[in-house]
């Protein structure tokens, strides 16, 4: 039997329905829409109508805040439901399976989750049809059916054999064209009478099989084709370029590779080459493997240098997120983190980076076959964020760059950095009989061609049908991969390691030796009825491909098991070079490697670069009539106006090693131009931090695309000076993004000469590029993306010259470092190398106490963004020409330097200003107010990402603090306490959490709750009562358990613990053991749904409970907020002063306390309210979202039991070390574990 479900949010926490109603009329202009309502269907088969009933209020809903109905709600206008398309993950059902599994202890039930939409309004036919547009991604999505259904079970057709393409080999020019287009391959007519030569000499037709295969192996995605395109004729107008062509020539020679193929690749790796060669590039690590860029590196951890490796990658999904903003996003990120993580190193912090068309403008304008910008920037934005968040990686960095070129096609880059000590790493060539484990998530048709789709020609037509070829990611999935990899018991294991990607099973295992059989009927499927050219494709995500010694298998599955993630043998190494994949015990590829290894047929091309145009030159000193005016509109200009609404729905924090905050000073408003992170050592401290940053101008690019290239590594160089790193131990990746290339020569001249300029950019360095990743398919009918080359530059230094951008003392002077320039604009590397190493004595030496490195859109922007952190007023000189205050200063350093120290400086610099206490932008008679300035800076993009809801403003409430006059005290001493962390999927803050206990000198006991099968469920409830009864204290950790899903924080958390056995030894933990309970972010929602705050036992929700429920800003929120501590009852807080103010990190979606007047009095007269929301002067400020960040009633962020031994809070009190967040101001440390380790002594 199929039960149904519908779930709505009653009207004041509706906020999602409410700004999808706005959105739809003011985006599309459909006034007639009087009301929206928005609601959650669930069918569910494979359970009985009393565990039916049990999930309605604890699954399915939340009692305080949703309603249900096992009817639809009558409705006498528009009505429709939106379901997932078959096969794709719907993670809210996934996890409301889940969770109804941990109640039943049984087999896992089918359910199904879609959308209804109820309409109000006088709607006309085309408007519902506008709408259903704007909400349905063809995508991944399609309407459904609002009929009961019979059964969820899907019937799966037994797939056919795979076909053998009889006459292949007999087709002649035209029959392989007719080919391709009837198969839609990527590859071309000379790869194809390619493949047919081979098939020939092997005197057999192909499987379709091993021609979707080989279409995959060797697409511009995987192989980087258009790369590896020999350069026959080359011309070149441009003297310039021509001049640093002939330089790549004569390197050739010095290299010895005349032999070698004139290519891009060629030029993209051949400065690294030289370096190499020259003595420079020392400490690369180098194997077989190709996970990501990988440098030897000393560690410093308590005071002792340890070996580790650093290891960093960028990333682009732009085709897929161009389709499927979402999942394209959130695999882009996924994508990123498994090229370091399969190099078994534990990625800590991603920056992301992405380009699109303008989203201010009107959804009508939206070219046919395009989704609208807007949609995408947002939607986009969700996914990366939402991955990311997910799996417990900081974002240090996001930056989103607005040109109109990629209205072709979107840039969505993600950049991430991993490490792990050296001794971990084992890197051996795989030997025959090696067995290859298939580690991780399921395959599905999901992703099915994205290799081949990234590499296409794209038009309106070829958008229909590339659907399947969009990934999807689960990214508690991928959380264990890292949990996993992070042992070095395990990575000790792994001979070699490839992540699934690009091409599916037949690229990740096939790439790891050269002779290898695949038993694809033992690769695990999410559903029935897939063939064998899908398991051999699909690009299903979160699958690691593990090469084991087969006397380590039994022991690799183990502690797959113990980690819940599923892992299978599915392959094993062969002596014969050959790739076999066999199904249904039938080979249906049997390819040789050499033949793979060609990369297809012989591409040649011409290439023709013509000189930039003298009329639209880039760096000009343009006239300005009227200071002022120009001023507040750079300040608006889309490329430079405020970002904090898109910034703050990444978590920066998560992993308490962020140096930085995206934002920082007093008031969070001055941007970081770089992400610094200490590396992720487990135990001990340490002072080294590795630091990224990105250089780009697609303006700059578009004039001159080797101009564009020289200056992108430029200011990544600039920034990581800026930021106190020595530039002489930078290392690059870059990331490369053109129009699509054809048989025109001048088509070639945009990635050639960027290309030219990089490589002249790291000889004038001395610097190496050691990655990259080139996408070459930015092209839509006509329309081109701008060229693009973006540098990510990464470094390693320590935590003692790490400077912040904000600026910091009134009466301090400003300076600025310029680089010199020639008649060509280019860089004069010997003075800008001199300058920089200057500055890094200069900043070690303390004379430095912030700085900014400017870029395409000048002075006045730098000056005005150092300014807004601390509401700093900036006076310039008067004999700084106005001009100046809005040139292009690539390169060129803003420096705040003590009054006084000025001569002192070893740089060469022009003194341009003084930092001052008027909050005001000064210069000669033009007097900008911090108020006026902020406010054009932050206004542009606010309607596409809010930082203000437009809630109803809630009754202030009288602040007070709470003196208990007696504290419980624990009657069961113990010298060390033990600390009882589980972690369930999507768990993501036990790391720090146990790094916090253990600082204040607790044992801590880290278990993960298994729920592969019910006998696994049922083995993890035995083990968790066993670790709770040998506790003193049970912390409930931060995260998105199961993804925060169905609908809703922490259910799969509280479910667990609904279980009688658990509840009954928590209860006695408490009850009869004088222990305590924490929780934090997540930890505390499930404390409230269980009932342990305010209650302090087990009882579950009622509709009148106070509950944590959506942000009033109807997004996830990242920022450091303030607290302030309004009780003593607590043990938790008896080393915190009563009435003190604290910082700390805040990362939620579902922050939001609220609570009827009954609970808040009661909460408040009980001494309940743990701790409040205020500002940084410790003002309550109840009505202020930059305050009170998610609108809490009565700003309440921390609440305890009416005894105080289980307190819940929002901010991460466990997220504070040395040098984090040190662009932040305030106490960071509440000492909550300390008091809590305190209370058994």
């Amino acid at each position: 039997m199929v039960y149904r479900i519908y779930v709505e949010k009653k009207p004041g926490f509706d906020g999602e329905a409410q700004a999808l109603q706005n959105e739809l009329c003011s985006l599309l202009g459909i006034e007639q829409l009087t009301g929206l309502r928005l609601l959650n269907r669930y069918d569910v088969e494979g359970i009985d109508q009393a565990l039916f009933d049990q999930c309605v209020s604890t699954v399915f809903s939340e009692p305080p805040v949703d309603d249900t109905y096992t009817e639809l709600p009558a409705w006498s206008d528009s009505c429709f439901a939106v379901e997932y398309l078959p096969g794709q993950f719907d993670q809210r059902a996934d996890s409301a399976a889940e969770c109804i599994q941990l109640i039943s202890q049984g087999e896992r039930p089918l359910v199904r989750s879609a959308r209804v939409y109820l309409l109000e309004g006088a709607l006309s036919d085309a408007q519902i049809d506008a709408i259903k547009k704007y909400v349905i991604n063809p995508v991944e999505a399609r309407e459904a059916s609002l009929e009961t259904r019979a059964t969820l079970k899907m019937e799966y057709p037994v797939p056919a054999a795979v076909a053998v393409l009889e006459g292949f080999n007999q087709l002649d020019e035209a029959g392989l064209a007719d080919f391709i287009r009837e198969k839609g391959l990527a590859m071309d007519l000379g790869d194809i009478k390619f493949c047919q030569e081979y098939f020939r000499t092997e005197q057999r037709d192909p499987t379709i099989t091993e021609i979707k295969m080989i279409d995959t192996y060797w697409s511009d995605h995987c192989r980087h084709t258009t790369f590896g395109t020999i350069l026959t004729d080359v011309k070149i107008d441009d003297k310039v370029v021509q001049a640093a062509f002939e330089r790549y020539m004569a390197l050739r020679e010095e290299l010895g590779r005349t032999e070698k193929p004139r290519c891009m690749m060629d030029l993209a790796t051949i400065g690294a080459k030289a370096l190499k060669k020259r003595g420079v590039l020392t400490n690369l690590d180098e194997s077989d493997e190709i996970n990501a860029c990988t440098v030897k590196i000393k560690c410093d951890v308590d005071g002792e240098d340890q070996d580790w490796l650093f290891l960093f990658k960028n990333e682009t999904h732009n085709h897929p997120t161009e389709i499927e903003p979402f999942g394209g996003a959130a695999t882009c990120i996924g994508g990123a983190i498994r090229d370091p993580l399969s190099g078994r190193s534990y990625v800590y912090q991603a920056m992301r980076v992405t380009g699109a068309g303008d989203p201010l403008v009107p959804v009508s304008e939206t070219l046919s076959g395009k989704l609208p910008q807007r949609k995408l920037v947002t939607t986009a934005a969700a996914g990366y964020s939402s991955y990311g968040n997910q799996i417990g990686l900081a974002t240090g960095q996001v930056d989103e760059i607005y040109h109109p070129g990629y209205v072709a096609k979107r840039m969505e880059i993600g950049a991430v950095v991993g490490a792990t000590p050296a001794s971990h790493v084992r890197r051996e060539c795989p030997a025959p009989g090696d067995v290859i484990v298939l580690l991780g998530g399921r395959t599905g048709r999901d992703g099915i061609g994205g290799a081949t789709g990234s590499s296409k020609v794209h038009t309106e037509a070829s958008i229909e049908v590339c659907g399947a070829e969009v990934q999807k990611g689960n990214a508690p999935t991928e959380r264990k991969i890292q949990r996993m990899f992070r042992r070095p018991e395990v990575s000790r294991l792994i001979k070699k390691c490839n992540d699934f990607g690009a091409g599916g099973v037949s690229v990740a295992i096939g790439e790891l030796a050269a002779g290898l059989q695949i038993q694809l009927d033992k690769v695990p499927k999410k559903y029935a009825g897939l063939d064998g050219t899908e398991i051999a494709i699909s690009e299903s995500q979160e699958r690691m491909a593990v090469v084991v010694d087969p006397k380590d298998v039994e022991e690799f599955l183990k502690y797959a098991n113990e980690e819940n993630l599923e892992a299978v043998e599915v392959a094993v190494v062969t002596e014969e070079p050959r790739l076999v994949l066999v199904w249904r015990d039938k080979e249906i590829v049997n390819i040789s490697r050499a033949f793979l290894n060609t990369n297809g047929a012989h591409q040649e091309t011409d290439v023709f670069v013509e000189i930039p145009s003298e009329a639209d030159k880039f760096f000009v000193r343009e006239e300005v009539p009227d200071v002022k005016e120009k001023w507040m509109d750079t300040l608006k200009d889309l490329n430079v106006c405020s970002q904090k609404g898109l910034v703050e729905m990444f978590d920066g924090s998560i992993g308490a090693g962020s140096v930085f905050m995206p934002h920082g000073g007093k008031y969070q408003l001055t941007e970081t131009q770089a992400m610094v992170a200490k590396l992720p050592v487990l135990k001990g401290k340490t002072d080294t931090v590795t630091m990224m940053s990105y250089g780009f101008d697609p303006y700059l690019s578009t004039w001159s695309p080797y101009h564009g290239a020289i200056y992108a590594v430029i200011e990544s160089v600039a920034k990581i000076v800026a930021n106190g790193g020595d530039y002489r131990k930078i290392r690059f990746t870059f990331q490369e993004y053109f129009r699509r290339m054809t048989e025109d020569p001048a088509r070639w001249s945009q990635p050639f000469a960027a290309l030219l300029g990089a490589y002249s950019a790291q000889l004038g360095f001395g610097l190496p590029s050691i990655g990259g990743k080139d996408s070459m398919s930015g092209t839509f009918n006509e329309i081109d993306v701008p060229p693009t080359l973006v540098s990510f530059a990464v470094d390693v230094a320590s935590d003692k010259t790490i400077v912040t951008p904000e600026l910091k003392k009134a009466g301090s002077k400003l300076v600025l470092l310029t680089i010199e320039k020639d008649g060509y604009d280019l860089p004069d590397y010997t003075q800008i190398m001199d300058q920089y190493g200057k500055f890094f004595e200069d900043v070690k030496a303390g004379r430095i106490l912030s700085a900014y490195a400017v870029d395409g859109k000048g002075l006045a922007a730098a000056v005005s963004k150092m300014a807004f952190g601390n509401h700093m007023g900036v006076k310039i000189e008067h004999n700084v020409d106005e001009r100046d205050l809005f040139t292009p200063g690539f390169g060129n350093i803003v420096a705040e330097v003590p009054d006084g120290k000025v001569g002192e400086l070893g740089i060469t610099y022009t003194l341009i200003g003084e930092v001052t206490d008027k909050a005001a932008l000064e210069y000669r008679d033009v007097c900008i107010t911090m108020e006026d300035a902020i406010r054009a800076w932050t206004g542009t993009l606010e309607n596409v990402f809010k930082t203000v809801s437009g809630a109803e403003p809630q009754e202030e409430r009288k602040a007070g603090l709470y003196k208990a006059e007696s504290i419980h005290v624990c009657k069961h001493k113990v010298a060390r306490p033990k600390v009882f962390i589980p972690v369930f999927p999507g768990t993501n803050c036990e790391y720090d959490s146990t790094k916090a206990f253990e600082r204040a000198g607790a044992d801590v006991d880290v278990k993960v709750f298994k729920n592969l099968t019910a006998e696994d469920i049922r083995d993890s409830v035995d083990i968790f009562v066993k670790s709770i009864d040998q506790a003193q204290i049970i912390m409930f950790p931060g995260g998105f358990s199961a993804g925060d899903e169905p609908d809703g924080s922490a259910k799969f958390f509280a479910t667990a613990f609904q279980n009688a056995k658990m509840k009954e030894a928590v209860m006695k933990l408490l009850n009869e053991r004088d222990g305590l309970a924490l929780g934090i972010c997540n930890g505390f929602q499930a404390l409230i749904k269980l009932g342990l705050v305010p209650h302090g036992e087990i009882v579950g929700q009622t509709a009148d409970s106070p509950t944590l429920t959506f942000n009033t800003i109807g997004r996830h929120i990242s920022k450091m907020v303030y607290t302030k501590v309004v009780t003593n009852k607590s043990p938790w807080l008896q080393q915190a002063v009563l009435g003190g103010t604290y910082c700390n990190p805040a990362s939620h979606g579902e922050g939001r306390f609220v609570a009827g007047k009954e609970w808040l009095d009661r909460l408040f007269a009980n001494g309940q309210v743990a701790t409040q929301y205020v500002d940084a002067d410790g003002n309550l400020k109840v009505n202020d979202e930059e305050w009170n960040v998610n609108g809490s009633y009565c700003a309440i962020e921390g609440i305890t039991s009416p005894d105080g031994r289980v307190l819940g809070k929002m901010a991460h009190s466990e997220r504070r070390g040395d040098s984090v967040a040190v662009n932040i101001y305030g106490e960071q440390d509440m000492k909550i574990f300390e008091s809590g380790v305190a209370y058994f002594k």
